[in-house]
């Protein structure tokens, strides 16, 4: 029999048993009427209910593992699958390509609300969307046996993606291995933060983020993944070329992870920001990560916030050389060993003054200063733009220190800098 071809009661006596279809389509916990039924209490519950449960004021019935299926084919309006109920006592169970939808996938929830068999899941390649995610999610919430699922290129777009997202933070099941590979179609910007999914967790997110080529920005720090999974983000940010955020701060990624992420970085291309603050990582590991974008020629990096590591002399030396081949870029570290008063005091004399004083001595304004640095003679320009922009001009003597302090006041929390405030007539 084909695994697809549609099961018929066995005989009219069982079709007659099933009992009449509730309206609700949302309905999803099924019953069915059993061989032998059983009345039990129905046990004390704190207010959780999902789509995934019908419970009688006073009793509920149990019922095969197979009937409860195909009365939730049923009441959905699914075709059941045979090869999941031939299957059903097993381990493992895959149903990769079977062509569920949601419908279909909201009887496979419905199943296995009850099921203690089955401990992995894979649902590639199913149509589900994002119902059938949904429907997926609130059974996770109530089967505490599921461990792992696979619910790859299932055309879950941003809602799925979000039902994702939110399921994620509540930390609500066992599952401990998602495979989401081709979730976010559209999807631009995904927080995982304070979700503590560590290594398995990071492993299985980096599996479909290697060939996405839409995400743009991804938080996921606070998660303890650890060395492992700075391995799996360093093949991502080799093989992605759509990130151009990424926070992976207070993970306990050491020299270790900093010397896989900057694998990565010697081949990534599109990366602009990326936060690894709050991580045990020293002035060594520190030089690993400049050193890799120095090797990238093609690298877009703006900024690198590594602002708990002390570093020293020998460090800041290295770092004008990679500022030399990448003027864009801005790397935020603690402070430097030894550095003096006097050499802070004039690192930070006021860049807005040392600016105006120029604009004075050429009968101009500040604004059309900062706007013949512009190409596009306007005044708005992205912040890796104009920090190199800044640090190549040679008519106002200023350093990264001072480039820095001009951008915060500048900075629209945007990407992009807008001096148009500073557009006041010349008297």
């Amino acid at each position: 029999m084909d695994d697809d071809e549609p099961l018929e009661p066995e005989t009219k006596d069982e079709t007659e048993s099933l009992p009449a279809q509730h309206s609700s389509d949302e309905t999803l916990y099924c019953e069915a009427e059993p061989l032998s039924t059983v009345e039990k209490e129905k046990p004390a519950r704190e207010s959780s209910e999902t789509d995934l449960e019908i419970e009688d004021t006073e009793k509920f019935f149990t019922t095969g593992q197979k009937e409860l299926y195909l009365e939730a084919c049923k009441l959905v309006g699914a075709v059941p699958v045979s090869y999941f109920i031939r299957n059903m006592e097993e381990s493992y169970m895959n149903l990769n390509h079977h062509g569920l939808g949601p419908k279909g996938t909201k009887a496979i929830a419905i199943a296995l609300v009850s099921n203690t068999a089955v401990t992995k899941l894979e649902l590639e390649d199913n149509c589900i969307m994002e119902q059938g995610v949904l429907s997926l999610v609130e059974m996770l919430q109530e089967n505490y046996y599921l461990q792992e699922m696979n619910i790859s290129n299932n055309n879950l777009g941003l809602e799925g993606a979000k039902i994702i997202s939110e399921f994620l933070q509540r930390d609500s099941s066992s599952i401990s291995n998602l495979e989401l590979s081709g979730i976010n179609v559209g999807l631009t910007s995904l927080d995982l933060s304070w979700n503590q999914f560590h290594v398995r967790g990071t492993v299985a997110l980096c599996n479909g983020l290697r060939s996405n080529v839409t995400l743009k920005k991804l938080d996921l720090s606070m998660n303890g993944f650890g060395n492992e999974g700075a391995l799996a983000l360093g093949e991502v940010l080799r093989l992605n070329g759509s990130l151009t955020y990424l926070d992976i701060s207070s993970n306990d990624v050491s020299n270790e992870g900093a010397s896989r992420i900057s694998r990565g970085l010697e081949y990534n291309e599109n990366l602009k920001v990326l936060k690894l603050f709050l991580n045990p990582i020293d002035v060594d590991g520190a030089v690993l990560l400049i050193l890799s974008i120095k090797r990238n020629p093609k690298s877009r990096m703006e900024e690198l916030d590594i602002s708990n590591v002390l570093v020293t002399e020998q460090f800041v030396k290295t770092l004008d050389g990679v500022y030399a081949v990448h003027p864009q870029l801005n790397v935020v570290y603690k402070a430097m060993q030894g550095l003096s008063v006097k050499k802070t005091l004039f690192l930070w004399t006021n860049p807005m003054k040392l600016i105006q004083n120029y604009a004075d001595q050429q009968n101009i304004t500040v604004v059309d200063f900062l706007k013949s640095l512009n190409p596009a003679g306007t005044m708005k320009m992205h912040v890796g733009e104009f920090r190199k922009a800044m640090v190549q001009q040679n008519k106002v003597p200023l350093n990264r220190y001072q480039v820095g302090e001009l951008i915060k006041r500048l900075d629209e929390k945007t990407g992009m800098v807008n001096f148009s405030f500073l557009n006041t007539p010349k008297t």
